[in-house]
């Protein structure tokens, strides 16, 4: 008998591989989920075997349905639902809003249902233009702190710019501050002698999902990709900046190329959605260890009144909320929808949305990254854009450096600054955060940083574009198959 499996070895694994994929492929079927996604498992467990399956076990788990992030229900916590209740607006605040937006965009009808998005209007918002005026705005406000402190980065590294905030925190946890962190355990990289002086110094500290070999994990795995500061609940910040020099562009930091980013300062109402949402993150990391305390929810007094709605999504909610919320401003524009995104794999529906948008007259326009700082995201991202410039879609490349942006304006009414990419690993794996905006000012301020972007940017010409070489096709057409997994 030993004799036999050693000399069948291989046969019999091949079978086992084999009839676990079967198995798998007969669960994706029963599924019934999108087509496109259906045959392109299906391609990767039947040509490639055992990586096929290691694939499968890192991409195709459905954890939105599954509920495997099955955490404790905080929107049913006294205190939560007391501020809910003081969030929700009056008659009068939702009848500005609604002549605000004149019922080009329904997307506060879209969430107003979820008690996670409420319309805030108490709010003010500051624009912030790359890292190094982030950080400048980030530190003082965390100088300032009296009460507590909440942090939630997908980077978070202990060089130049990640030590002096973690140098801040410090300090203030020695005060007496309150000072948790949430670092993703992928994305982030802290030495054990920091980590060590944050436990000392009183900072409360906790991985996101923690993984035994980071740096082999890659992207492979659900992560949380939401950048998020609350101090004392009344200020909050949220974007596309991490905690690594790589976002600050000083020249002492030697980066190799320029950063191109894009972040909010919000005072106001919205602050306590986020603070909700640190929350529900802090829940799930200490497995529920978590006492939710009325002073994490002061009133606030602001003298501006922009809309806000803070839009979560990840693979514990029900709805792709942010995607849809994208989605819905396409198909209600009416002007134009400006566009700029770091990673572009599109699903069917945003594509189509923007070609329509295009084709009856809209102002459609994209920049993307010249250069990725991922090969196969980089030809994925290609291989949509033939389609989009045969619509008439507006595409450019930006040449200065790297843009990290991720934001959209439409018909200077609405805009979006958040964590999610345009593509299926924001809109359905990862855990991100958005704030929409719904306010003339900030979506004008957002407009003319976008032509202001432009200059640094190459535009992609139709003709040149269709006669580029049959290899870069190739490539992109390979890179392709992949992208529902990507």
């Amino acid at each position: 008998m030993l004799d036999f499996l050693k000399s069948h070895t291989w046969t019999i694994l091949i079978v086992i591989n084999y009839l676990v994929a079967i198995s798998a492929i007969v669960v994706i079927l029963l599924k019934n989920r999108n087509p496109t996604k259906t045959v392109s498992y299906i391609l990767v467990l039947a040509v490639f075997p055992f990586f096929g399956i290691v694939v499968y076990y890192l991409f195709g788990q459905e954890y939105r349905k599954t509920k495997i992030f099955n955490r404790k229900d905080i929107s049913n916590d006294k205190v939560v639902k007391t501020v809910g209740d003081q969030l929700r607006l009056n008659g009068r605040d939702l009848k500005a809003v609604d002549d605000l937006l004149d019922d080009k965009i329904k997307l506060v009808k879209l969430l107003k249902n979820s008690d996670k998005s409420p319309l805030t209007t108490n709010n003010s918002v500051e624009i912030l233009r790359n890292g190094e005026v982030k950080f400048k705005h980030l530190f003082e406000d965390l100088k300032k702190a009296k009460h507590h402190i909440h942090i939630e980065y997908y980077v978070l590294e202990d060089h130049r710019i990640g030590t002096e905030l973690l140098d801040i925190i410090c300090a203030k946890a020695r005060e007496g501050v309150e000072v948790k962190l949430v670092y993703d355990d992928v994305g982030s990289k802290m030495s054990s002698k920091m980590k060590r002086k944050l436990t000392e110094c009183g900072v409360e500290h906790k991985p996101f999902m923690k993984v035994i070999f980071s740096s082999l994990a890659g992207r492979s795995n659900y992560r949380n990709h939401r950048k998020i500061v609350v101090i004392d609940g009344r200020i909050g910040y949220v974007g596309g900046i991490n905690v690594s020099d790589d976002y600050v562009n000083f020249e002492e930091n030697n980066n190799t190329r320029y950063w191109r980013d894009t972040h909010l300062k919000i005072v106001g109402d919205a602050v306590k959605v986020l603070q909700f949402h640190f929350i529900t993150t802090w829940d799930f990391v200490t497995d529920g260890d978590i006492e939710i305390k009325t002073s994490y929810f002061p009133e606030i007094t602001t003298d501006s009144a922009v809309a806000v709605q803070i839009a979560a999504s990840g693979p514990d909610t029900d709805w792709a909320n942010i995607m849809e919320a994208l989605l819905t401003a396409i198909n209600n524009a009416e002007q134009y929808v400006y566009i700029t995104t770091p990673y572009f794999i599109p699903n069917d529906q945003i594509v189509t949305a923007l070609q329509i948008a295009s084709r009856i007259g809209l102002d459609v326009r994209l920049i993307i990254p010249k250069n990725s700082d991922s090969w196969i995201a980089e030809n994925a991202t290609n291989s949509y854009l033939e389609p989009l410039l045969d619509a008439g879609v507006k595409v450019y490349l930006y040449s200065k450096g790297f843009v990290h942006a991720k934001t959209m304006v439409v018909d200077d009414i609405f805009s979006t600054v958040g964590t999610c990419n345009m593509d299926n690993r924001s809109f359905n794996i990862n855990f991100e955060i958005n704030a929409l905006i719904y306010n003339k000012e900030k979506a004008l301020e957002l407009k003319a940083l976008f032509l202001e972007d432009l200059k640094d940017c190459e535009p992609l010409d139709v003709a040149r574009w269709e006669n580029r070489s049959t290899w870069c096709k190739f490539q992109e057409s390979v890179s392709r198959l992949w992208a529902p997994l990507l």
